[in-house]
């Protein structure tokens, strides 16, 4: 299964405006740059993140086929244990194979947004992401 990562626009500008309908974003330059689109071969988790001042990466969106969740609190991307070695965030969006590393991005995710009300539709969203793990193991 391939995932994917794009960058959403710098966190202090665009996270308060975030939606799951926002196609776009507030670049330095004050111009809104629409959102690239989503690689065709992306069929699992696709994952917003937004660059905090002090070049912080967190991730403040996760989509899959059903549901499309802004994270209530946004969580620090970490190289390797999120999206695999060897991958390198960059201005366009990132191709990940990786499952290990989304399922515990995607864990990671709900523990800090637990008592908010993205922790529902993350749960069932790690659950259909087990699910086609598990069925691909087969």
């Amino acid at each position: 299964m391939r995932h994917a990562l794009m960058y959403i626009g710098a966190f202090e500008t665009n996270f308060p405006k975030l939606t799951s309908e926002t196609s776009s974003f507030e670049g330095s330059d004050g111009a809104m740059h629409a959102y690239p689109a989503w690689p065709s071969s992306a069929t699992g988790l696709r994952i917003g993140f937004m660059e905090k001042t002090g070049k912080k990466f967190v991730a403040v969106r996760i989509a899959d086929d059903k549901a499309d969740v802004v994270l209530t609190n946004d969580m620090i991307l970490i190289p390797g244990q999120h999206f695999g070695f060897g991958v390198r965030l960059s201005g366009e969006p990132v191709s990940v194979e990786d499952d290990t590393a989304i399922l515990q991005l995607l864990e990671d995710a709900l523990k800090k947004n637990a008592n908010t009300p993205a922790a529902e539709p993350l749960l069932l969203m790690r659950a259909r992401l087990k699910g086609n793990i598990d069925a691909k193991k087969r």
